[in-house]
């Protein structure tokens, strides 16, 4: 453990009570729309950020108002598998307590923003109503943990996303904080004890995520701790283990950056919740606690080696793990459509432009859904890519499906290019306090501008991975897509380039702090380049690593 002075925020995690902190009286104060700053900090634990908005802020400081606050809440839902009941508890409360909108994560959760602070009782305590829950999906803890969600259906993903769940309830936090506040839960005396955590939780955020190969639609190297899944006779065997993933940085501080996570070996299926457990134990004890910046899981092995981490889990384990199996990855992105599965179901992959569930004119995707719960029978499976499936249908209800979808216009968002198809963006302005730049606002000028180029040379089917962040902290996950912008400004992005199409290798820095024209012109060039000079079966990432940085591809 480092002897250097803990950060600020690990001295508040001490004298927070197990995150009690004063949230309770925070929410009773009808001066101001905002928690105090400290019980802010701790409010990430329960689930929510509190934020503003930011298209207003100028204008009410020039009134002398207080910033516009409100707060984005997020529900921790594992391998993101919702009822349908549960999807019209979350229509209601988007639209009676939110700003009218669902949105669905790069980590298969769904956020609500614009919730006023008088009203994030009722949602919290509305959500654990449906019996799903907000806490953990923020803050120094074990986040919403992943899994790939279709998989056809198969024996192996419902192995695995039974893994996922027992994970998740496993290293949730144990705290009667979230109890007492938000559900009116009874005060017992004594103190509490989280016997994963301690009272200073984890030194930063823990992702964990599974993926089932051929799919890496997960982004398994993306994460602090990974699990693919290997199959032996259609079923689950085991899971090849991957550290270190971790996609956050800082503008103008070599120290911090992206990596991609290191397969260390194997497990079976019976000691993937021990290898869960002192991987983030491993993390929790010797995680950099002075310094935030340099608190990931990414860190800490680069700090003290591999080799030294792989020795640190088998003592806590007991035993080594085996040696990696043997897996392939031929796919990233989410095949939109029907597909049917031996049990003769149907499963509908539906397309959501950044994961934002809305109405906007034709395209009337909330309320078309909203009306899909109701007669819906199966369940709604969140993708890693921002995108819904509709799964389980009987035979008999896909005509209706069909027919109640295209009523709404969200069959109409079907039919866009491969590039847009799989882009991603992250929320950033008006509301993300971190934002630099647009993300999920500028995403449809940006892929409808970058279609216009791909047309003119010839590569409109081109699959080219595009990802955008508003700023360095990645939550798109940019650097793994073959084309990334990263916000530095209003209006301007850094560029990278060359990742490859499956998420094994990240991109490089091409072009830094420039604006939409220096981005277009510099892809139009290469695109012309591709289309003229790509090697047999090369892809865009590939090409460009080679081109760009005079490297090949590894």
């Amino acid at each position: 453990m480092s002897a250097k002075p803990l950060s600020d925020l690990e001295a508040l995690k001490k004298r927070s009570n197990y995150l009690r902190g004063t949230i309770e009286q925070s929410l009773a104060d009808p001066l101001t729309g905002s928690l105090h700053e400290d019980d802010v900090k701790l409010g990430k634990f329960h689930g929510f950020y509190q934020q503003d908005d930011r298209d207003v802020r100028a204008e009410r400081t020039r009134r002398k108002l207080e910033p516009a606050y409100q707060f984005m809440v997020r529900v921790r839902i594992p391998g993101g598998i919702a009822t349908p009941k549960q999807w019209l508890t979350l229509d209601r409360l988007a639209t009676t307590h939110g700003n009218g909108t669902l949105r669905l994560t790069t980590r298969q959760a769904f956020q609500f923003h614009g919730v006023l602070k008088r009203n994030l009782k009722p949602v919290i305590r509305s959500i654990n109503d449906a019996l799903l829950s907000t806490i953990a999906a923020c803050g120094d803890v074990t986040r919403n943990v992943m899994c790939a969600p279709l998989a056809e259906l198969s024996e192996v993903h419902e192995a695995a996303y039974g893994i996922a769940t027992a994970i998740s309830r496993y290293l949730a936090p144990k705290t009667r904080a979230y109890h007492e506040i938000w559900l009116d839960g009874e005060k017992i005396e004594g103190e509490d004890h989280e016997p994963i955590y301690g009272d200073t939780y984890m030194p930063r955020k823990f992702k964990i995520t599974i993926a089932i190969p051929p799919s890496n639609d997960v982004d398994v190297f993306a994460h602090d701790l990974g699990f693919i899944a290997i199959e032996k006779e259609g079923r689950l065997a085991g899971f090849n283990v991957v550290v270190g993933g971790g996609m956050g940085a800082t503008h103008g501080e070599p120290a911090t950056y992206p990596r991609v996570g290191d397969v260390i070996g194997f497990c079976t299926v019976e000691q993937t919740l021990a290898v869960a457990e002192h991987v983030v134990g491993g993390q929790r004890d010797f995680g950099d606690r002075s310094d935030r910046k340099h608190a990931r899981l990414k860190y800490t092995i680069d700090d003290r080696g591999l080799d030294w981490f792989k020795d640190e889990l088998h003592r806590r384990l007991g035993f080594p793990l085996a040696p990696a199996k043997p897996y392939e990855f031929t796919s990233r992105g989410d095949r939109f459509g029907w597909q049917q599965t031996r049990d003769g179901r149907w499963h509908l992959t539906l397309f959501v432009p950044a994961g934002r569930v809305q109405d906007t004119g034709e395209h009337r995707v909330l309320t078309g859904l909203l009306e899909l719960a109701r007669i819906h029978e199966g369940d709604f499976r969140l993708t890693p890519n921002q995108n819904l499936i509709v799964a389980n249908i009987p035979d008999r209800e896909r005509a209706r499906v069909e027919r109640l979808l295209d009523e709404h216009g969200v069959q109409r968002l079907q039919s866009g290019s491969p590039l847009k198809l799989q882009a991603l963006a992250c929320v950033a302005l008006p509301t993300c306090g971190l934002a630099m730049a647009e993300a999920e606002r500028y995403l449809p000028t940006l892929t409808d501008k970058l279609d216009a180029l791909l047309e003119r040379h010839g590569l409109r089917d081109e699959p080219i991975s595009l990802r955008v962040s508003g700023c360095p902290n990645g939550c798109s996950r940019p650097y793994l897509a073959e084309i990334a912008l990263v916000g530095k400004a209003v209006g301007r992005y850094n560029l990278f380039l060359g990742g490859d199409a499956l998420g094994h290798r990240m991109n490089r820095l091409a072009e830094e702090n420039v604006d939409e024209a220096r981005i277009l012109a510099v892809l139009d060039r290469l695109f012309a380049e591709f289309a003229a000079g790509r090697a047999p079966g090369e892809s865009f990432g590939d090409f460009a690593r080679r081109t760009v940085f005079h490297e090949e591809a590894a």
